[in-house]
């Protein structure tokens, strides 16, 4: 939901005399600014109480008194009392309330004010970032969740920012509009506090504020995602073009790299919801998700199921809710799951060993990903599909579900030529045709591997690395299709019908080992 909807939601309650409001949120001062709208357009005073400040007039329609006043009332029990014998037409935003939600008095107080209000024009707004609400109050309240600055505030924010650093001659802006509505869409899932510290960190690093300050606002979306305990921040360190292979996915990826665009949504485009990559392991499937954030320049977070489950009873379902909670506070970026099924496991029938808490914490991820309207694209991974529960393959779950298979000869040798670039070797110098036929039925992990332990074998006898330490390191590697060819078989036939395949196919037969010799089998 939009600022503006929620705001249009609180006037109408407000008209409608609701007594006591509960809004969701840390931004007290832009909460603040936008109730303070709404008491101009209503001609109603407006208070802004804390527990140490006491009662403060902030608004008043009348000229003549809108000179702030300030009440000792830092008791919340004697507050609530003069709010209720108080005769004005008035909001009271009350900040930090929740804690004092715990105290039985406060709220038989506020039960007894709630029954006057309903026939007055007054208002309670309470203003937290955490719901603390006693069951004694749940008929007489009204939650509303605040949402974080959109991306057009965000922009508004950031133009103010560069016409003050215009005008004040300490330092420069060299940003295009496309930049800056790059900037504004990255910083998006910060307060507006957050966000203008990080454009003033930006000026004060270097006295400028460029399109190159991006990588800062992903650097204070790591500080948030760090506080929340549960989620992991994973530097993007790899772009499409690291990825060997994997065509189709892709081409699909850069189809949709624009999705979380205004542009896209004005278009009449929903944003990209995800993608779920099957297939055996080292195939590439991790690498995707971190080379979509970096394509996409997203924060990429991982969410780690061992952190979710929790000895005490209801405490894994809440720690889901917040985990998605924060990446839904981040938004736009990748949410990375790496091999769901384990974190699943058991989702529809563990009720006979854990109380249902699997189930539960699966049913809490699965609404989320059909309901959840926030920019957050789920990267899924799977070794083993065969114990994924039906409800997570369903449509609408995920945009897409493709099947990562081993890489055939020409995504070998991209995949070599990726890795000894990384490794500063030209690869004019190796005979990648010869290697990618002596790795055939290798996964791109092995390739890896063949690679490093050439190296370290050259270096041992201090030269440089050719094409037959290569060669040879790939001739003593077990591969993937040898240890893992029923399960292969196995997925590949599933894949058939059920998944989308991530690179097209020519057939190439798998080299596998049988005792001293290699047989090809298809």
């Amino acid at each position: 939901m939009t600022i503006k909807a929620v705001l249009d939601d609180i006037d109408v309650l407000i008209r409608a005399r609701y007594p006591l409001l509960y809004l969701l949120t840390h931004e007290e001062a832009r909460l603040e600014s936008l109730i303070h709208k709404i008491a101009e357009n209503q001609k109603k005073k407006l208070y802004s109480w804390t527990a140490t400040r006491g009662l403060v007039q902030v608004y008043s329609p009348e000229p003549s008194l809108a000179k702030a006043e300030k009440q000792q009332l830092n008791d919340p029990v004697e507050l609530i009392s003069h709010i209720g014998s108080s005769g004005e037409s008035a909001l009271y935003l009350l900040k930090d309330f929740h804690p004092f939600l715990d105290d039985p008095h406060v709220v038989r107080r506020l039960r007894d004010v709630c029954a006057d209000l309903k026939s007055s024009y007054k208002n309670i707004l309470l203003c937290s970032p955490r719901m603390n609400l006693p069951v004694e109050l749940e008929k007489d309240v009204t939650l509303i969740d605040v949402p974080l600055p959109d991306i057009y505030e965000l922009f508004e924010l950031l133009k103010s920012v560069c016409e003050s650093l215009a005008q004040s001659n300490q330092g420069a802006v060299r940003l295009n509009s496309q930049e800056a509505s790059a900037l504004a869409r990255a910083a998006q899932g910060l307060t507006l506090s957050e966000a203008e510290n990080v454009f003033a960190k930006a000026i004060a690093y270097d006295s400028m504020l460029s399109g190159g300050d991006l990588n800062l606002v992903l650097q204070e979306k790591q500080q948030l995602i760090r506080k929340s305990g549960i989620l992991d921040f994973y530097p993007a360190d790899a772009g499409l073009s690291d990825v060997g292979g994997l065509s189709a996915l892709k081409s699909w990826l850069s189809m949709r790299g624009r999705g979380f665009s205004p542009q896209a949504a004005e278009f009449g485009l929903p944003s990209p919801k995800g993608i779920l990559l099957l297939g055996a392991p080292g195939t590439g499937k991790s690498l995707t998700a971190k080379a979509v954030a970096r394509a996409w320049s997203l924060p990429l977070l991982r969410l780690d199921f061992g952190r979710i489950f929790s000895g005490l009873v209801g405490s894994s379902e809440e720690n889901m809710r917040r985990a998605l909670k924060v990446a839904e506070s981040v938004a736009p970026a990748v949410l990375w799951v790496d091999e769901i099924e384990k974190g699943l496991a058991g989702g529809s029938g563990s009720g006979q060993s854990d109380g249902g808490t699997a189930a539960r914490v699966f049913g809490t991820f699965l609404t989320w990903m059909q309901e959840t309207r926030a920019k957050v694209f789920v990267v899924a991974t799977a070794n083993k599909i065969e114990i994924l529960p039906p409800e997570l393959l369903r449509k609408g779950r995920f945009d897409e579900i493709f099947f990562v298979d081993l890489p055939e000869a020409p995504a070998r040798m991209e995949i070599l030529s990726i890795h000894l670039r990384k490794r500063k070797r030209p690869q004019e110098k190796f005979d990648l045709k010869r290697l990618a036929e002596a790795t055939a039925g290798f996964s791109g992990a092995e390739l890896e591997h063949c690679i490093v332990e050439a190296m370290f074998h050259s270096f041992s006898e201090n030269r440089e690395v050719t094409t037959e330490d290569v060669a040879g390191a790939a001739a003593a590697t077990v591969p993937l299709s040898v240890t893992y060819a029923e399960e292969i078989r196995r997925t590949r036939e599933w894949a058939k019908s059920r998944a989308r395949p991530a690179e097209a196919r020519s057939g190439e037969p798998v080299a596998r080992k049988s005792g001293s010799h290699v047989e090809l089998k298809k």
